[in-house]
């Protein structure tokens, strides 16, 4: 009596659900190669219009009324100090945020309910950020839209993306290393200090420069501090008063202009010039933040290596 050949081919639900799942793996595919082109396109595009403005002009210049002279040097300093702020207020309390959670907090609701809200913020608008930091900063403690008053709400922005970082971060490191440091007689903090933290350092600093990233291109949430589209002098500390905590203090209470607000007030310009300095603009702005990303991943590889 003859038998029927033996098949691994699946039947009945089994294999609709396995159709499914290669259908679903093409769909997603093109679906990013639906962004990466559109990403592309605007890339070419911005490139093709803005590239015969790119000089050193457009750096060093101040803002003018005349497209074929203005430049975005109070942008880039404003930008540069707002940063500067914004990861010496962000960071440390971020990073000291992880530890404490993933170290030593205990594992009970309270700390649920923080990972939760963490969770929800990073999600967050950045225009509801620029209300909080009008609110507090601004109108609380009177900044006035000074470059401390962004770098604050800025650093509002990223703190809960930069703790879901360094958690991760935390995450990765394996067990093994806490506890053969606490087998040794070393105390927690000890074990977190020279055991853990080296080894997350390259997440670490791939988060930390990534927020930074974000940070540099924000601009609702800034607008609504009181950045400024023209301005002709550089906002913060002159090279001078940098030796001077007080001088230093006063420069960033100064008003400010950072290059996404340039080159909006450029874009919305009724010149067709000025649109072509703001496409021009994108591109410094486009190479300052793939700088950054390049940064986070040469730190990263080096601490990895090491």
């Amino acid at each position: 009596m003859a038998t029927r050949p033996f098949s691994l081919r699946a039947r009945g639900a089994v294999e609709r659900r396995q159709l499914v799942s290669r259908l679903s793996r093409y769909i997603f595919l093109a679906a990013t190669l639906a962004g990466v082109a559109v990403l592309v396109l605007l890339g070419y595009e911005t490139i093709n219009v803005g590239i015969s403005r790119l000089d050193w002009g457009l750096i060093s210049n101040y803002p003018s009324r005349h497209a074929d002279i203005t430049g975005y040097r109070p942008g880039i300093l404003g930008s540069v100090w707002i940063l500067v702020v914004t990861v010496v207020a962000s960071f440390p309390v971020a990073i000291g945020t992880a530890i404490w959670i993933e170290e030593f907090a205990p594992k009970n609701r309270l700390l649920t309910i923080v990972k939760i809200n963490l969770t929800n913020l990073a999600g967050v608008p950045s225009i509801i950020y620029g209300i909080l930091g009008l609110t507090i900063f601004v109108r609380a403690y009177h900044m006035s839209g000074s470059i401390l008053a962004a770098g604050f709400t800025l650093a509002l922005m990223i703190i809960p993306m930069t703790v879901i970082a360094a958690q991760e971060a935390l995450r990765q490191v394996p067990p093994s290393l806490r506890d053969g440091a606490l087998a040794l007689g070393a105390t927690r903090w000890q074990a977190v200090r020279h055991n853990v933290l080296p080894n997350a350092v390259p997440g670490i600093m791939t988060g930390i420069i990534l927020a930074t990233s974000r940070a540099a291109g924000e601009t609702a949430a800034l607008i609504m501090i009181g950045g400024f589209t023209f301005i002709r002098f550089d906002p913060g500390p002159a090279p001078s008063e940098l030796l001077s905590p007080v001088d230093v203090y006063h420069g960033l209470q100064e008003k400010f202009t950072i290059l996404p607000i340039q080159i909006y007030g450029d874009t919305i310009n009724s010149q067709l010039d000025f649109r072509h300095a703001a496409a021009a603009g994108i591109i410094v702005l486009m190479i300052g933040v793939m700088t950054l990303n390049l940064i986070a991943a040469v730190i990263r590889e080096r601490f990895r290596r090491n």
